[in-house]
């Protein structure tokens, strides 16, 4: 048995069909305000933690920032020190080529004295 399409059947299919696209239409529609809901809301959130993420950067950047400025202070006192030890050192120096010269000297004068000692008796 076949049944033969009529222009009302056709005019009556394309009815359906125009109201089912505006049914899919709609349904979409609702589908995409919804999903870009979501994402609104999901984008505040991730907004909200990121600034949070923010602020704790901040802080630690705050507490190196203290940090290096100990540092700061802490090498200063060390090329203070440093300075110190060149000064020390070079005194030290110095001072041991004038005992190595008063040394020789001494050692010179005695050494005259026992020739002269020698000579003299």
């Amino acid at each position: 048995m076949t049944s033969r399409w009529t222009d009302d059947r056709m005019d009556d299919l394309k009815h359906q069909v125009d109201e089912l696209g505006r049914l899919m239409e709609t349904g979409f529609a609702g589908q995409r305000s919804e999903m870009n809901a979501r994402f609104d809301r999901l984008e505040k959130s991730l907004e909200t933690r990121f600034d949070k993420v923010d602020e704790r950067f901040e802080k630690v950047d705050e507490r190196f920032e203290k940090v290096d400025a100990k540092f700061e202070r802490v090498d200063a006192k060390f090329e203070v020190v440093n300075d110190q030890i060149a000064r020390t050192q070079e005194m030290v120096i110095g001072l041991h080529a004038t005992l190595t010269r008063f040394s020789l000297g001494f050692l010179g004068a005695a050494i005259v004295a026992v020739i002269a000692a020698l000579l003299a008796s």
